[in-house]
């Protein structure tokens, strides 16, 4: 009885607009606002893709550097913009809701298209676990170079191997489980970082750089045109997350419809994640010049403030920590249900253990994985073209197009394929990119003995 009361009253609420406790699908009401959503958004895309934007601005140069992130900018707004109106299916005020980036592709695409973005989306989600623990264990190893430094007054090189730091790391993401506003810190990274910036330019008493970026006999040709479309991939990595909008949207109340929150929204994130960004890749282009480093908190040299760098490191091992949880988490959930479905009967797998495995195996061998290939930027540029075109561009395209019923060949389904094609060569070249730059790299590495 009291069952068929909660269907017809789940049936009933789009009609009436819900109740004062509940939505219309007969969840709790929500409370975000435009506010809450861009706290989410920007805490979300801040993260350790911010340390390679000085490398890419010296790649690219004063004229082009600051130009390719503002149209990156652009690009994620307006897919954001399409994204959103994809989060209720029909009816923007009371169509089905879709409370995961997934479900939304279920709803207007459907068929292969849906287990193609799933193939996309966990494998990009392997790929940031993998990044993560690199960008970590280079931070852990920063500081204690940075101390080592400074005790022996800069006459010892303080080498070290980097694979205790990362198995480290792992061990600490197979204990913890998700824990809540671990991953908030993203603001004392980017501030140690500024600040970081303001007392090497100062330093250094000039801005250094040019408008083409780095010079040819720094580097060759060949090289050049390699790196900057590495760099393309760096701050692509750096503005991806379009994969949890749909997430954060489904916290939002209405009225106003979700969408013209979320539009708000992505309108302030995207604006204050770009000024930061042009700050950080700006001043550390300006500090270094063509010496930029692919991760920047490590390349100040350990002099001072010596200090200063390891509250920047430490804030940035925090924040991934915390980071690695919330992005593998669902990956973890896929895991341990394709488990469940495969081996209804097995033991193992159905009963309760209070380590869960799959999310252990997982760890195991992203750990191992990054080292075999603890190629920082490389890895960074790479994560950002996999990603950047099917997730921020492709599905949000399509998607949108289903959704509004727009007609092949009209003006504007042309205009969208055009802007989605253009977003695929992007995306191929950075790869290309970054593909090269892990061959470049391999050729002076031995698998497991990374020292710096």
């Amino acid at each position: 009885m009291v069952q068929n009361q909660q269907e017809a009253f789940s049936v009933d609420m789009p009609r009436t607009g819900g109740s004062k406790c509940f939505d219309d699908d007969g969840r709790i009401k929500r409370t975000g606002s435009v506010w809450t959503a861009s706290a989410h958004i920007i805490t979300a895309v801040i993260g350790s893709g911010v340390l390679s934007l000085a490398w890419a601005t010296a790649q690219l140069g004063w004229l082009a550097g600051p130009v390719v992130m503002l149209l990156f900018s652009i690009v994620t707004y307006f897919t954001s913009t399409l994204l959103a109106a994809c989060y209720r299916s029909g009816d923007p005020i009371s169509g089905k809701r879709n409370y995961t980036y997934m479900d939304a592709v279920r709803s207007n695409l459907g068929g292969v298209k849906v287990k193609l973005c799933g193939i996309v989306q966990y494998l990009n989600l392997f790929g940031v676990a993998i990044g993560y623990t690199i960008a970590s264990a280079i931070s852990m190893m920063a500081i204690k170079r940075s101390n080592c430094f400074h005790k022996s007054g800069g006459k010892d090189p303080c080498h070290m191997n980097s694979n205790p730091y990362m198995i480290a790391f792992g061990l600490v993401q197979i204990i913890f489980s998700q824990i809540p506003d671990f991953d908030q810190l993203w603001w004392l990274s980017i501030l140690a970082a500024v600040m970081s910036f303001t007392y090497s330019s100062a330093a250094n008493g000039k801005v250094k750089g040019s408008l083409t970026g780095i010079s040819i006999g720094a580097v060759t040709e060949t090289q050049k045109i390699w790196r900057s479309f590495q760099a393309l991939g760096d701050i692509a990595f750096a503005y991806s997350y379009s994969i949890i909008l749909i997430e954060i949207q489904d916290t939002v109340k209405s009225p106003p419809s979700e969408e013209k929150t979320m539009k708000k929204a992505t309108l302030v994130s995207v604006g204050v994640t770009t000024m930061f960004y042009m700050l950080c890749g700006c001043m550390g282009y300006a500090a270094f010049g063509d010496m930029s480093p692919g991760n920047l908190l490590t390349g100040f040299g350990f002099y001072n403030p010596y200090w200063l760098l390891d509250i920047a490191n430490a804030a940035i091992v925090v924040h991934l920590v915390g980071a690695y949880q919330v992005y593998c988490q669902p990956l973890f959930a896929f895991i341990e249900r394709q488990a469940s479905t495969r081996f209804p009967d097995s033991d193992f797998i159905a009963k309760d253990i209070k380590i869960p495995i799959p999310g252990t195996v997982f760890v195991i061998i992203t750990t191992l994985i990054s080292m075999l290939l603890p190629f920082f930027n490389d890895v960074v540029g790479l994560l950002g073209a996999l990603g950047f075109w099917p997730l921020t561009v492709y599905f949000p395209v399509e998607m949108y197009i289903e959704q509004k019923k727009i007609p092949r060949w009209s003006t504007q389904w042309v205009c969208l394929q055009v802007f989605s094609s253009a977003c695929l060569v992007v995306s191929i070249a950075a790869a290309a990119g970054s593909i090269a730059g892990v061959v470049l790299d391999l050729k002076s590495y031995k698998p497991f003995q990374s020292n710096y």
